[in-house]
């Protein structure tokens, strides 16, 4: 049973950046990063940076690092490459980067995944941490995941209002 509420504080607004990881995606057709910067938007954020790499890990760690030691950014959310197949290489640029992984993501994502679609959410490796004060999430590439993320789980904890805690306070 949920047991969160909302308080009547102001909402504070993050600085957040999105990173789709795809061979296949160009500005024209990204979907999945278009619905995540609308979302934010909704929800009081600000997208300060957007990028599309190929799902090469040297260029997601480059991205990423430079977006780590940017002091304006406070959330990463990448999209794409956590799928079951050897291409996929997020995990493996992202998780050396984190000093701490937040485990109860990967597992709320999956539980929820699992709803939607059954059995194939084994197969997605999301994930969350953080590196150097900034928060970061990995999901899935198609739109659905994206949705099914920010709507179950990144929109409410990046929201200073949800309680009993929220992210959000790691930058009051």
């Amino acid at each position: 049973m949920k047991q969160s509420h909302h308080s009547n504080e102001p909402s504070v607004t993050l600085n957040i950046a999105v990173l789709t990881i795809s061979d296949s995606r160009t500005p024209e057709n990204d979907t999945s990063g278009d619905y995540l910067v609308n979302s934010l938007t909704d929800s009081g954020h600000q997208c300060i940076a957007r990028d599309i790499v190929s799902n090469d890990m040297w260029q997601i760690r480059k991205t990423l690092c430079n977006w780590i030691a940017d002091p304006r950014i406070q959330v990463i959310i990448t999209n794409g490459g956590t799928g079951f197949t050897h291409q996929k290489s997020t995990a493996a640029a992202v998780m050396p980067l984190l000093d701490q992984v937040i485990t109860g993501f990967g597992e709320l994502f999956r539980h929820l995944s699992y709803l939607d679609i059954g059995s194939s959410a084994v197969q997605s490796d999301a994930f969350a941490g953080l590196a150097n004060n900034r928060l970061i999430f990995c999901i899935p590439g198609s739109t659905g995941a994206c949705k099914l993320a920010w709507d179950g789980i990144i929109r409410e904890q990046l929201d200073s209002r949800q309680a009993p805690c929220n992210f959000a306070t790691l930058y009051r």
